[in-house]
C-alpha cells in the first residue's frame, strides 16, 4: 500500500526514482533497473523527454510502425504508425494496396474552423447585454490585435465573434462564440490566450460603460477555454470503384456480393450504437496511430470525433457506404484540428523524423492523410468481418505476443509461425503447440 508524501515534485528525478521504488516495490533494485532499461542512451535526449511532463521517472515505449503504398489524390506516401495493437499495421497496409490498385484514395478538405467560448453569467436584461456586445464588439477585436497580428499575416485569425443567449438551457448562462483559423499550428495556446483577453477587456469595457453599475454580480466570467468539438474542421476521405472490379479473389466473393456485405455492414452501424461504437473504435485505430505518431493530440482528436458522431442525437457510423450508378463508394467524413507547427513537432525527435517520413505536410495535407487512414482501417476490418471474420487474421498477427507471453525461443517461435499457417490461433492451442515440442 501506498504512502503520503509531501514536497514529491521538488524532489529530483534520482529521489523520486528511490522514494517510488522502496515504497511501492517488493524488489526496488528490479523496479529501478526496469525504469533505467527504458532511457535514451543519448542524454540529451532523454533531458528532453523528461522535460515534456511532470515527474518523469522514465520512458513509456509503443510500436512505430509503417503502413507503405498509400496513394492518397494521386500521391504516394508511407504513414507511420504508432500502436500496440497487433493487425492495425498490417490491415492499414492491405487496404493500401487494395485500393493503390483501385485508382486509391481521394480526400478534401471542407473547412478549418475552430471554436472557443468565453462562458458567463448576467442577470440583467437580455437585450441590455445585446446591446452591449453590438456597441463594443469591434473594440473587442481591436483589442486582441497584438496576439492576431503574426496568425493574419499567415492568412488566419479570428473569423467570428458572437454573443450567444443561453439563458434558456441554464438560467443567467451566456457566451461569446468566438471562431479562428489557426493555419498550421493547431492553435490551443493561440485561442485561448485570444479567449482570455476578450474575456478580460469584456470586463473592462462592462465597467466602463456602466453595465454592471449597482448590479451585486450581474456579469461574472466563469472561464475561457477551446473547444475540442470542431464540427466545421472537417476532411473527407472517400474511395469509388466499379462493383464489377471489387472482388476478392483469395476469398472468391464476387464484387456485387462484397459490396453488398459491406454496405449492409455500414448501414448496421449507421442505426445500432453498439455496433457503431465497435466500428469507430477501428476508424480511430488508424486515425490516433498517425495522430500520436504526429504529436497531436490523440485525446482532443477522439473526444471531438465521438461528439460528431452523436450529433443527430443518436451514436452512429462515422463511415457511409453505398452503390451508385455501378460505383461501390465508402466515405469517410471527420472533424480534425491539427497541427504541423508547435507542439512537439520540433521537441519529439520522432515526431519530426515521422513529420518528414510525411513530405512535411502542412495541416490541411496532415488532416487528408489522417482521414484516409481512419478510411482505411474501417474498410480492412469490414472486409474482414464480411468474409472470414475478425479474429483469424488479429490472432495470427497476435501470434508473436502470445510466443512471448510463454517466453518461446527462436526456435520454437520458427516453428509455430510455421504451424499455425494453417491451424487457428488461441493461446491454448499455443501452449499445447509449446508443451508437445518442447519435450
Amino acid at each position: 500500500m501506498g504512502k503520503k508524501i509531501d514536497g514529491f515534485s521538488k524532489l529530483t528525478k534520482s529521489e523520486k526514482i528511490d522514494w517510488i521504488t522502496k515504497t511501492h516495490f517488493n524488489n526496488p533494485e528490479k523496479a529501478k533497473k526496469q525504469l533505467e532499461s527504458y532511457w535514451n542512451s543519448d542524454s540529451n535526449t532523454q533531458k528532453r523527454h523528461d522535460e515534456f511532463i511532470e515527474n518523469t521517472l522514465s520512458n513509456f515505449y509503443l510500436p512505430l510502425g509503417v503502413a507503405p503504398n498509400f496513394l492518397i489524390n494521386g500521391k504516394n506516401y508511407t504513414l507511420p504508425l504508432v500502436v500496440e495493437e497487433s493487425s492495425v499495421v498490417a490491415a492499414a497496409s492491405n487496404a493500401a494496396k487494395f485500393w493503390g490498385n483501385r485508382g486509391g484514395f481521394s480526400t478534401q478538405v471542407i473547412d478549418t474552423l475552430k471554436v472557443g467560448h468565453v462562458h458567463f453569467y448576467f442577470g440583467g436584461a437580455p437585450q441590455e447585454i445585446q446591446k452591449f456586445f453590438d456597441r463594443r464588439k469591434k473594440d473587442l477585436l481591436r483589442s486582441t490585435r497584438y496576439l492576431t497580428k503574426n496568425m493574419e499575416a499567415r492568412g488566419g485569425g479570428i473569423t467570428k465573434l458572437e454573443l450567444v443567449n443561453k439563458s434558456e438551457v441554464l438560467p443567467r448562462y451566456f457566451q461569446l462564440h468566438m471562431e479562428f483559423k489557426t493555419k498550421d499550428a493547431m492553435g490551443a495556446n493561440f485561442i485561448n490566450s485570444c479567449l482570455e483577453l476578450i474575456a478580460k477587456k469584456f470586463l473592462e469595457f462592462a465597467e466602463e460603460d456602466q453595465l454592471t453599475q449597482g448590479k451585486e454580480n450581474s456579469l461574472e466570467i466563469v472561464m475561457s477555454i477551446l473547444s475540442n468539438y470542431v464540427p466545421e474542421c472537417l476532411v473527407h476521405a472517400e474511395v469509388r470503384c466499379p462493383v464489377a472490379d471489387f472482388t476478392l479473389q483469395n476469398n472468391g466473393v464476387n464484387g456485387a456480393t462484397f459490396a453488398k456485405k459491406m454496405v449492409d455492414a455500414v448501414a448496421i452501424a449507421s442505426c445500432e450504437p453498439y455496433r457503431a461504437v465497435t466500428h469507430n473504435k477501428g476508424i480511430m485505430n488508424g486515425v490516433d496511430a498517425l495522430v500520436i505518431a504526429t504529436g497531436n493530440d490523440f485525446r482532443a482528436v477522439e473526444a471531438g470525433v465521438h461528439a460528431f458522431a452523436g450529433r443527430s442525437g443518436q451514436y452512429r457510423s462515422l463511415s457511409n457506404a453505398y452503390i451508385q450508378d455501378e460505383q461501390f463508394v465508402m466515405e469517410l467524413t471527420l472533424p480534425l484540428a491539427l497541427g504541423t507547427v508547435g507542439g512537439l513537432t520540433k521537441l519529439h525527435p520522432m515526431v519530426e523524423w515521422c513529420m518528414e517520413l510525411l513530405g512535411n505536410p502542412s495541416s490541411e495535407e496532415l488532416m487528408e492523410i489522417v482521414a484516409v487512414a481512419g478510411l482505411a482501417q474501417n474498410f480492412a476490418a469490414l472486409r474482414s468481418l464480411v468474409t472470414t471474420g475478425i479474429q483469424k487474421g488479429h490472432m495470427k498477427m497476435h501470434l508473436l505476443n502470445i510466443l512471448n507471453q510463454f517466453e518461446a525461443n527462436d526456435t520454437l517461435k520458427s516453428d509455430a509461425v510455421s504451424y499455425f499457417k494453417t491451424e487457428p490461433v488461441s493461446v491454448q492451442a499455443v501452449a499445447a503447440f509449446l508443451k508437445k515440442n518442447s519435450q
